[in-house]
């Protein structure tokens, strides 16, 4: 549910600014640029996985055909509705077997350059989705 339209920002060239603070106790994507994205106020340069209320910012993953099935099992066991792979600069799309074990429990597993996955975990997040999205820089 809203309370109130996310305040568009405005973009530069380098610098992605996403929509306002309005999902409280969350993980808020809040900007992104090719090589740091800043999520609550605290700034990454390394990829890492986040959930509505999780942060793994040890994640370990650089390159998405780094992604086994043991990575796909633990984001599993967390139960998301969906789950966003932004692949970095570029979309990637790997291999349907390597996240076969998402696809066979259900799970709606959506690949995307890693700034499209920033604002689609966002808009998925403001419609109170309970998501998982990991981040490749």
């Amino acid at each position: 549910m809203y309370n109130k339209k996310p305040d568009v920002k405005e973009n530069t060239a380098d610098t992605m600014k996403l929509s306002e603070d309005y999902t409280a106790g969350s993980h808020i994507i809040q900007s992104y640029e090719d090589d740091n994205i800043v999520v609550n106020s605290k700034c990454f340069s390394k990829s890492f996985l986040v959930s509505n209320t999780s942060l793994n910012e040890n994640w370990g993953i650089d390159d998405i055909g780094q992604m086994t099935h043991e990575h796909w099992h633990d984001i599993i066991k967390l139960q998301p509705e969906v789950i966003l792979m932004g692949t970095g600069k570029k979309l990637v799309f790997p291999h349907p077997s390597t996240y076969a074990p998402a696809i066979e429990k259900g799970i709606g597993v959506e690949f995307m350059d890693s700034r499209a996955a920033c604002r689609t975990y966002n808009i998925l997040l403001s419609e109170d989705r309970f998501i998982i999205a990991g981040i490749i820089l």
